[in-house]
């Protein structure tokens, strides 16, 4: 999927209502509306560092299709 406009730079998007990272270059087509929805409802967060790990000492956890998809 293509990174949104506000996110162009940033790989790791937040949703503030669930805690839920997405790692946006990985998200698959039929997960596309997740960010859709999350740009309309003005509820997401980006991180700097723009890592998985920045997003985790934040209290986020990675969207659980993608946790499951990762190595290790």
């Amino acid at each position: 999927m293509d990174r949104p406009g506000k996110f162009e730079h940033h790989r790791y998007v937040g949703d503030k209502r669930t805690q839920v990272v997405y790692d946006v270059d990985e998200l698959g087509a039929d997960d596309e509306h997740l960010i859709t929805e999350l740009m309309e409802a003005e509820t997401f967060l980006c991180f700097g560092p723009d890592t998985l790990a920045e997003a985790r000492n934040r209290g986020y956890r990675l969207y659980a299709p993608q946790r499951a998809a990762s190595p290790g």
